[in-house]
C-alpha cells in the first residue's frame, strides 16, 4: 500500500459490486473502493449502470488509511464536470429586501387601502370589546 498516495491518477480493474459502490484491484495484492457518489458527475442510481465486473477504469486516490488498510478512489475525479446551464429562474434576480422596500409606495398598491378599510370593519362586527 505504501506505493499508493493521495491524487494519484491510475488505472484499476472492477473486481465487485455492491450497492454502495464498486471495488477496483489497482494490483494483484491491492484494491480500493470507489462509492457510489464518487463513480459519475450524474445521479447514480444503480452502480450497475455504469460498470460491470472485469470492466479496466481509471480512478484518483482519494485517500489511503494505512492503519486499516483502506484505499477510498473516485472515478468522478478523472472526468471534467459538466457544465451546467443556469434555469431561466435562477438567472433572474429576486429584488433585495431594501430595494423592494425602496421602490414601495402606498398609492401604488391599493389593495393595501381596501384591506385597511375592512379590517376597521371586521373589528366592529366582532364585539370585541376594549
Amino acid at each position: 500500500m505504501a506505493k499508493y498516495e493521495k491524487d494519484q491518477v491510475l488505472k484499476g480493474k472492477v473486481t465487485g459490486i455492491q450497492p454502495f459502490g464498486a471495488f477496483v484491484a489497482l494490483d494483484d495484492e491491492t484494491q480500493g473502493l470507489v462509492h457510489i457518489s464518487e463513480i459519475s458527475h450524474d445521479y447514480v442510481k444503480d452502480v450497475n449502470d455504469y460498470v460491470q465486473v472485469g470492466q479496466e477504469v481509471e480512478v484518483k486516490i482519494l485517500e489511503v488509511d494505512e492503519a486499516s488498510k483502506k484505499i477510498k478512489l473516485s472515478m468522478k475525479a478523472t472526468q471534467e464536470a459538466p457544465k451546467r446551464e443556469k434555469s431561466a429562474k435562477t438567472a433572474r434576480r429576486a429584488p433585495r429586501r431594501n430595494e423592494a422596500s425602496s421602490n414601495f409606495k402606498q398609492e401604488e398598491a391599493p389593495g393595501f387601502t381596501v384591506l385597511k378599510d375592512k379590517l376597521e370593519d371586521w373589528i366592529k362586527n366582532t364585539n370585541f370589546k376594549k
